[in-house]
Protein backbone atom coordinates (compact mmCIF):
# COMPACT_ATOMS: atom_id res chain seq x y z
CA UNK A 1 0.00 0.00 0.00
CA UNK A 2 2.80 2.66 0.77
CA UNK A 3 4.59 2.06 -2.22
CA UNK A 4 1.47 3.74 -4.25
CA UNK A 5 1.47 6.56 -1.57
CA UNK A 6 3.30 9.52 -2.90
CA UNK A 7 5.30 11.77 0.12
CA UNK A 8 4.25 14.45 -1.00
CA UNK A 9 0.02 14.40 -1.22
CA UNK A 10 1.00 13.03 2.70
CA UNK A 11 2.01 16.65 3.57
CA UNK A 12 -0.92 18.00 1.72
CA UNK A 13 -3.22 15.70 3.87
CA UNK A 14 -1.07 16.46 7.12
CA UNK A 15 -1.93 19.87 5.85
CA UNK A 16 -5.71 19.80 5.61
CA UNK A 17 -5.92 18.70 8.73
CA UNK A 18 -3.89 21.02 10.78
CA UNK A 19 -5.39 23.64 8.62
CA UNK A 20 -8.42 22.22 9.95
CA UNK A 21 -8.11 22.03 14.06
CA UNK A 22 -5.76 25.15 13.96
CA UNK A 23 -9.02 27.32 13.24
CA UNK A 24 -9.39 26.99 16.95
CA UNK A 25 -6.67 30.29 16.48
CA UNK A 26 -9.22 32.19 15.85
CA UNK A 27 -11.38 31.36 18.68
CA UNK A 28 -11.22 35.39 19.81
CA UNK A 29 -14.03 35.60 16.63
CA UNK A 30 -16.42 34.27 18.79
CA UNK A 31 -16.37 35.55 22.11
CA UNK A 32 -18.04 38.84 21.61
CA UNK A 33 -20.65 37.45 19.64
CA UNK A 34 -21.26 34.76 21.93
CA UNK A 35 -21.07 37.11 25.16
CA UNK A 36 -24.04 39.75 23.24
CA UNK A 37 -26.07 36.47 22.50
CA UNK A 38 -25.64 34.45 25.21
CA UNK A 39 -25.09 36.95 28.19
CA UNK A 40 -22.03 34.99 29.58
CA UNK A 41 -19.09 36.97 30.62
CA UNK A 42 -15.96 37.45 29.47
CA UNK A 43 -14.42 34.63 32.11
CA UNK A 44 -17.27 32.47 31.11
CA UNK A 45 -16.47 32.81 27.93
CA UNK A 46 -12.57 32.61 27.94
CA UNK A 47 -12.76 29.21 29.96
CA UNK A 48 -13.97 27.41 27.14
CA UNK A 49 -10.53 27.96 25.05
CA UNK A 50 -8.49 27.20 28.10
CA UNK A 51 -10.51 24.00 28.77
CA UNK A 52 -9.49 23.37 24.88
CA UNK A 53 -6.11 24.18 24.58
CA UNK A 54 -5.60 22.20 28.08
CA UNK A 55 -7.68 18.90 26.93
CA UNK A 56 -5.26 19.53 23.32
CA UNK A 57 -1.81 18.91 26.08
CA UNK A 58 -4.08 16.02 28.06
CA UNK A 59 -4.77 13.84 24.47
CA UNK A 60 -1.54 14.31 22.94
CA UNK A 61 0.24 12.88 26.15
CA UNK A 62 -2.82 9.86 26.54
CA UNK A 63 -2.90 9.21 22.94
CA UNK A 64 0.85 8.90 21.82
CA UNK A 65 1.21 5.46 22.18
CA UNK A 66 -2.24 4.65 20.74
CA UNK A 67 -1.32 6.74 17.64
CA UNK A 68 2.07 4.71 17.53
CA UNK A 69 -0.03 1.81 18.19
CA UNK A 70 -2.85 2.07 15.73
CA UNK A 71 -0.99 4.07 12.75
CA UNK A 72 -1.61 7.84 11.72
CA UNK A 73 -5.03 6.65 9.20
CA UNK A 74 -6.72 5.32 12.74
CA UNK A 75 -5.53 8.14 14.79
CA UNK A 76 -6.28 10.98 12.70
CA UNK A 77 -9.89 9.43 12.10
CA UNK A 78 -10.63 9.27 15.86
CA UNK A 79 -9.39 13.13 15.51
CA UNK A 80 -11.59 13.85 12.98
CA UNK A 81 -14.84 12.40 14.74
CA UNK A 82 -13.82 14.30 17.80
CA UNK A 83 -13.39 17.48 16.18
CA UNK A 84 -16.08 17.48 13.89
CA UNK A 85 -18.52 16.30 16.68
CA UNK A 86 -17.14 18.82 19.13
CA UNK A 87 -17.53 21.66 16.51
CA UNK A 88 -21.17 20.81 15.49
CA UNK A 89 -21.96 20.17 19.64
CA UNK A 90 -20.83 23.48 20.24
CA UNK A 91 -23.65 24.58 18.24
CA UNK A 92 -26.18 22.66 19.95
CA UNK A 93 -24.49 24.34 22.95
CA UNK A 94 -25.49 27.68 22.34
CA UNK A 95 -28.72 26.93 20.83
CA UNK A 96 -29.53 25.33 24.29
CA UNK A 97 -27.61 27.99 26.19
CA UNK A 98 -25.81 25.83 28.08
CA UNK A 99 -22.65 26.58 29.41
CA UNK A 100 -21.63 23.15 30.62
CA UNK A 101 -22.67 21.46 26.93
CA UNK A 102 -20.05 24.34 25.17
CA UNK A 103 -17.12 23.76 27.68
CA UNK A 104 -18.22 19.88 27.17
CA UNK A 105 -18.02 20.45 23.54
CA UNK A 106 -16.12 22.76 22.75
CA UNK A 107 -13.50 22.25 25.32
CA UNK A 108 -13.21 18.66 26.28
CA UNK A 109 -14.30 17.32 22.48
CA UNK A 110 -12.81 19.41 20.33
CA UNK A 111 -9.86 19.63 22.32
CA UNK A 112 -9.19 15.89 22.55
CA UNK A 113 -9.90 15.71 18.87
CA UNK A 114 -7.12 18.92 18.47
CA UNK A 115 -4.39 16.96 20.26
CA UNK A 116 -4.76 13.63 18.33
CA UNK A 117 -5.09 15.52 15.17
CA UNK A 118 -1.99 16.73 15.52
CA UNK A 119 0.06 14.82 16.75
CA UNK A 120 -0.70 11.88 14.13
CA UNK A 121 0.10 13.43 11.05
CA UNK A 122 3.80 14.93 12.74
CA UNK A 123 5.20 11.30 13.60
CA UNK A 124 4.49 9.94 10.19
CA UNK A 125 6.24 12.63 8.63
CA UNK A 126 9.31 12.13 10.09
CA UNK A 127 9.14 8.96 9.05
CA UNK A 128 8.82 9.83 4.76
CA UNK A 129 11.01 12.67 4.89
CA UNK A 130 14.51 11.49 6.35
CA UNK A 131 16.27 13.74 4.24
CA UNK A 132 14.25 16.47 5.51
CA UNK A 133 13.00 16.27 8.66
CA UNK A 134 12.09 19.48 9.46
CA UNK A 135 10.85 20.87 6.27
CA UNK A 136 8.33 18.27 6.14
CA UNK A 137 6.59 18.86 9.59
CA UNK A 138 7.40 22.74 9.12
CA UNK A 139 4.88 22.20 5.99
CA UNK A 140 2.26 20.65 8.27
CA UNK A 141 2.39 22.51 11.26
CA UNK A 142 2.54 25.98 9.16
CA UNK A 143 -1.04 24.94 8.25
CA UNK A 144 -1.87 25.22 11.94
CA UNK A 145 -0.55 28.71 12.39
CA UNK A 146 -2.06 29.66 9.31
CA UNK A 147 -5.55 28.06 10.03
CA UNK A 148 -6.71 31.34 11.98
CA UNK A 149 -6.42 33.54 8.59
CA UNK A 150 -8.96 31.67 6.75
CA UNK A 151 -11.12 30.58 9.64
CA UNK A 152 -11.17 33.88 11.16
CA UNK A 153 -12.68 35.73 8.33
CA UNK A 154 -14.99 32.76 7.64
CA UNK A 155 -16.40 32.85 10.95
CA UNK A 156 -17.65 36.56 11.03
CA UNK A 157 -19.53 36.30 7.49
CA UNK A 158 -21.27 32.99 8.80
CA UNK A 159 -21.96 34.47 11.95
CA UNK A 160 -23.67 38.07 10.71
CA UNK A 161 -25.28 35.43 7.89
CA UNK A 162 -26.69 32.28 9.72
CA UNK A 163 -25.82 33.37 13.32
CA UNK A 164 -23.53 31.33 15.51
CA UNK A 165 -25.29 27.69 16.15
CA UNK A 166 -25.64 27.37 12.63
CA UNK A 167 -21.76 29.03 11.90
CA UNK A 168 -20.74 25.84 14.59
CA UNK A 169 -22.76 23.38 12.40
CA UNK A 170 -21.60 24.30 8.74
CA UNK A 171 -17.91 24.82 10.07
CA UNK A 172 -17.86 21.37 11.97
CA UNK A 173 -19.10 19.74 9.13
CA UNK A 174 -16.58 20.80 6.32
CA UNK A 175 -13.60 20.12 9.47
CA UNK A 176 -15.27 16.50 9.46
CA UNK A 177 -15.26 15.67 5.74
CA UNK A 178 -12.39 17.38 5.21
CA UNK A 179 -10.11 15.39 8.25
CA UNK A 180 -12.06 12.54 7.60
CA UNK A 181 -11.01 12.38 3.73
CA UNK A 182 -7.19 13.25 4.23
CA UNK A 183 -6.98 11.10 6.93
CA UNK A 184 -7.51 7.81 4.66
CA UNK A 185 -4.14 8.91 2.53
CA UNK A 186 -2.35 9.06 5.34
CA UNK A 187 0.32 6.32 6.04
CA UNK A 188 3.51 5.02 7.77
CA UNK A 189 5.95 3.94 5.42
CA UNK A 190 7.95 1.14 4.96
CA UNK A 191 10.76 0.49 7.42
CA UNK A 192 13.76 1.95 6.77
CA UNK A 193 12.22 3.83 3.77
CA UNK A 194 14.10 6.64 2.02
CA UNK A 195 13.14 8.67 -0.97
CA UNK A 196 14.99 7.19 -4.24
CA UNK A 197 17.09 9.85 -5.22
CA UNK A 198 18.22 10.30 -1.56
CA UNK A 199 19.16 7.12 -1.37
CA UNK A 200 21.14 6.99 -4.45
CA UNK A 201 23.23 10.16 -3.40
CA UNK A 202 23.59 7.83 0.08
CA UNK A 203 24.87 4.57 -1.88
CA UNK A 204 27.14 7.19 -4.00
CA UNK A 205 28.69 8.84 -1.01
CA UNK A 206 27.35 12.34 -2.18
CA UNK A 207 24.85 12.40 1.43
CA UNK A 208 25.02 11.20 4.76
CA UNK A 209 21.82 9.40 6.33
CA UNK A 210 21.70 10.95 9.57
CA UNK A 211 21.78 8.45 12.06
CA UNK A 212 19.79 9.43 14.97
CA UNK A 213 21.65 9.60 18.56
CA UNK A 214 19.34 6.64 19.87
CA UNK A 215 16.15 5.07 18.90
CA UNK A 216 14.38 4.12 22.62
CA UNK A 217 10.76 4.14 23.89
CA UNK A 218 8.32 6.79 25.19
CA UNK A 219 9.33 5.76 29.02
CA UNK A 220 12.80 5.33 27.95
CA UNK A 221 12.83 8.66 26.89
CA UNK A 222 11.39 9.69 30.07
CA UNK A 223 13.77 8.18 31.82
CA UNK A 224 16.96 11.26 30.29
CA UNK A 225 17.62 14.49 31.30
CA UNK A 226 17.01 15.58 27.36
CA UNK A 227 13.08 14.95 27.50
CA UNK A 228 13.00 17.60 29.92
CA UNK A 229 15.15 19.87 28.30
CA UNK A 230 13.14 19.66 25.39
CA UNK A 231 9.88 20.12 28.16
CA UNK A 232 11.50 22.97 29.44
CA UNK A 233 12.36 25.06 26.22
CA UNK A 234 9.20 23.99 24.53
CA UNK A 235 7.58 25.47 27.67
CA UNK A 236 9.36 29.11 27.74
CA UNK A 237 8.90 29.84 24.08
CA UNK A 238 5.00 28.89 24.25
CA UNK A 239 4.87 30.85 27.70
CA UNK A 240 6.26 34.02 26.44
CA UNK A 241 4.86 33.71 22.95
CA UNK A 242 1.22 33.17 23.60
CA UNK A 243 1.14 35.53 26.05
CA UNK A 244 2.14 38.10 23.85
CA UNK A 245 -0.73 37.08 21.44
CA UNK A 246 -3.08 36.73 24.34
CA UNK A 247 -2.87 40.94 25.00
CA UNK A 248 -1.09 42.31 21.30
CA UNK A 249 -3.42 44.86 20.39
CA UNK A 250 -3.88 46.84 24.20
CA UNK A 251 0.37 45.95 24.52
CA UNK A 252 0.63 47.83 20.64
CA UNK A 253 -1.83 50.74 21.46
CA UNK A 254 -0.46 51.45 24.97
CA UNK A 255 3.55 51.03 24.25
CA UNK A 256 3.71 52.71 21.15
CA UNK A 257 -0.11 54.22 20.88
CA UNK A 258 -0.97 53.12 17.84
CA UNK A 259 -5.20 52.86 16.79
CA UNK A 260 -6.97 49.98 18.01
CA UNK A 261 -7.87 49.65 14.33
CA UNK A 262 -4.12 49.53 13.25
CA UNK A 263 -3.72 47.06 16.68
CA UNK A 264 -6.26 44.79 14.80
CA UNK A 265 -4.27 44.90 11.62
CA UNK A 266 -0.73 43.78 13.19
CA UNK A 267 -2.43 41.52 15.41
CA UNK A 268 -3.44 39.77 11.74
CA UNK A 269 0.04 39.80 10.36
CA UNK A 270 1.41 38.27 13.39
CA UNK A 271 -0.32 35.39 12.42
CA UNK A 272 1.30 35.02 9.58
CA UNK A 273 4.57 35.81 10.56
CA UNK A 274 3.49 32.91 13.26
CA UNK A 275 2.53 30.33 10.09
CA UNK A 276 5.57 31.61 8.29
CA UNK A 277 8.33 30.51 10.88
CA UNK A 278 7.13 27.02 11.22
CA UNK A 279 8.24 26.64 7.81
CA UNK A 280 11.28 28.66 7.50
CA UNK A 281 12.43 28.04 11.03
CA UNK A 282 11.76 24.10 10.32
CA UNK A 283 13.84 24.34 7.11
CA UNK A 284 16.60 26.40 8.67
CA UNK A 285 17.19 23.24 11.37
CA UNK A 286 17.57 20.84 8.44
CA UNK A 287 20.93 22.69 7.65
CA UNK A 288 21.67 24.54 11.02
CA UNK A 289 20.33 21.50 13.27
CA UNK A 290 17.95 21.54 15.52
CA UNK A 291 19.91 21.86 18.78
CA UNK A 292 22.06 25.09 17.24
CA UNK A 293 18.04 26.19 15.93
CA UNK A 294 16.86 26.77 19.54
CA UNK A 295 20.12 28.19 20.81
CA UNK A 296 19.39 31.24 17.99
CA UNK A 297 15.85 31.07 19.08
CA UNK A 298 16.45 31.95 22.71
CA UNK A 299 19.53 34.36 22.24
CA UNK A 300 17.56 36.61 19.69
CA UNK A 301 14.62 36.70 21.91
CA UNK A 302 16.34 37.99 24.85
CA UNK A 303 17.06 40.85 22.84
CA UNK A 304 13.83 40.98 20.94
CA UNK A 305 12.15 41.07 24.12
CA UNK A 306 14.36 43.41 25.90
CA UNK A 307 14.66 46.13 23.32
CA UNK A 308 10.26 45.83 23.63
CA UNK A 309 10.82 47.57 27.06
CA UNK A 310 12.47 50.65 25.64
CA UNK A 311 11.68 51.03 21.38
CA UNK A 312 9.45 53.70 20.88
CA UNK A 313 9.56 53.35 16.80
CA UNK A 314 5.86 52.09 15.81
CA UNK A 315 7.67 49.77 12.77
CA UNK A 316 10.82 48.68 14.82
CA UNK A 317 7.98 47.62 17.92
CA UNK A 318 5.78 45.27 15.18
CA UNK A 319 9.19 43.95 13.65
CA UNK A 320 9.64 43.03 16.82
CA UNK A 321 6.83 41.33 17.33
CA UNK A 322 6.24 39.73 14.19
CA UNK A 323 10.02 38.09 15.02
CA UNK A 324 8.79 36.55 17.86
CA UNK A 325 5.98 35.52 16.23
CA UNK A 326 8.23 33.61 13.56
CA UNK A 327 10.54 31.82 16.82
CA UNK A 328 7.15 31.53 18.66
CA UNK A 329 5.72 28.87 15.30
CA UNK A 330 9.07 27.79 15.07
CA UNK A 331 9.62 26.32 18.09
CA UNK A 332 6.21 24.07 17.59
CA UNK A 333 7.61 23.15 13.95
CA UNK A 334 11.31 22.22 15.02
CA UNK A 335 10.43 20.26 18.27
CA UNK A 336 9.31 16.67 16.17
CA UNK A 337 12.32 16.57 14.30
CA UNK A 338 14.33 17.40 17.55
CA UNK A 339 12.65 14.86 18.94
CA UNK A 340 13.31 12.64 15.99
CA UNK A 341 17.18 13.01 16.07
CA UNK A 342 17.77 12.31 20.06
CA UNK A 343 14.77 9.80 20.27
CA UNK A 344 14.76 7.91 17.37
CA UNK A 345 11.30 7.53 15.34
CA UNK A 346 9.79 4.53 17.35
CA UNK A 347 7.80 6.16 19.48
CA UNK A 348 7.96 9.42 18.21
CA UNK A 349 4.11 10.37 18.16
CA UNK A 350 4.14 9.09 21.75
CA UNK A 351 7.28 11.30 23.15
CA UNK A 352 5.86 14.32 21.21
CA UNK A 353 2.98 14.05 22.92
CA UNK A 354 4.30 14.17 26.00
CA UNK A 355 6.35 17.06 25.38
CA UNK A 356 3.03 19.02 24.05
CA UNK A 357 2.01 19.03 28.09
CA UNK A 358 4.32 21.76 28.16
CA UNK A 359 2.03 23.71 25.62
CA UNK A 360 -1.02 22.96 27.59
CA UNK A 361 0.36 24.47 30.95
CA UNK A 362 2.15 27.66 28.90
CA UNK A 363 -0.93 28.09 27.44
CA UNK A 364 -2.63 28.82 30.96
CA UNK A 365 1.08 30.26 32.83
CA UNK A 366 1.34 32.93 29.69
CA UNK A 367 -1.52 34.73 29.68
CA UNK A 368 -2.04 34.51 33.73
CA UNK A 369 1.83 36.19 34.31
CA UNK A 370 1.19 38.90 31.48
CA UNK A 371 -2.16 39.66 33.12
CA UNK A 372 -1.24 39.67 36.68
CA UNK A 373 2.13 41.29 36.37
CA UNK A 374 0.08 44.37 34.23
CA UNK A 375 -2.53 44.57 36.95
CA UNK A 376 -0.13 44.52 40.22
CA UNK A 377 1.70 47.31 37.95
CA UNK A 378 0.05 48.83 35.98
CA UNK A 379 2.33 48.56 33.14
CA UNK A 380 3.77 45.78 30.00
CA UNK A 381 7.30 46.71 31.08
CA UNK A 382 8.04 44.58 34.13
CA UNK A 383 6.29 41.38 32.67
CA UNK A 384 8.60 41.51 29.06
CA UNK A 385 11.65 41.62 31.64
CA UNK A 386 10.40 38.48 33.49
CA UNK A 387 9.83 37.11 30.23
CA UNK A 388 13.85 38.04 29.34
CA UNK A 389 15.27 36.09 32.47
CA UNK A 390 12.80 33.68 31.21
CA UNK A 391 14.65 33.24 27.40
CA UNK A 392 18.05 33.01 29.46
CA UNK A 393 16.63 29.90 31.30
CA UNK A 394 15.53 28.30 28.39
CA UNK A 395 19.18 29.12 26.62
CA UNK A 396 21.06 27.39 29.61
CA UNK A 397 18.53 24.46 29.25
CA UNK A 398 19.38 24.55 25.40
CA UNK A 399 23.02 25.12 25.69
CA UNK A 400 23.02 21.43 27.98
CA UNK A 401 21.41 20.17 25.46
CA UNK A 402 23.86 21.17 23.19
CA UNK A 403 26.73 19.77 25.08
CA UNK A 404 24.71 16.62 26.35
CA UNK A 405 23.93 15.61 22.51
CA UNK A 406 28.02 16.00 21.68
CA UNK A 407 29.27 13.92 24.61
CA UNK A 408 27.04 11.08 23.58
CA UNK A 409 28.40 11.40 19.96
CA UNK A 410 31.72 11.22 21.15
CA UNK A 411 31.27 8.07 23.55
CA UNK A 412 29.42 6.50 20.34
CA UNK A 413 32.07 7.57 18.00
Amino acid sequence: MTKNKNRWLMVVAAMAIHMCIGSVYAWSVYVKPIQANMGWSLTDVTITFSIAIFFLGLSAALMGKFVEAKGPRVAATLAAILFGLGTIGSGVAIHLESQLLFYFTYGVLGGAGLGIGYISPVSMLVKWFPDRRGMATGFAIMGFGFASAISGPAIKILIDDVGISSTFYILGSIYFIVMLSAAQYLANPQEGYMPERFSEAVASGKKKLKVDLVNITRNEAMKTGRFYGLWIMLFINVTCGIAIISVASPLLQESVGISALAAASAVGLMGIFNGAGRLVWASISDYLTRPIVFIVFFITQIVAFYFLTTVTSILLFQLLLYYIMMCYGGGFSSIPAYIGDIFGTKELGAIHGYILTAWALAGIAGPIIISYVKDSTGSYTDTLYVFVGLFFVALLASMLMLLNIKKIQTQQA
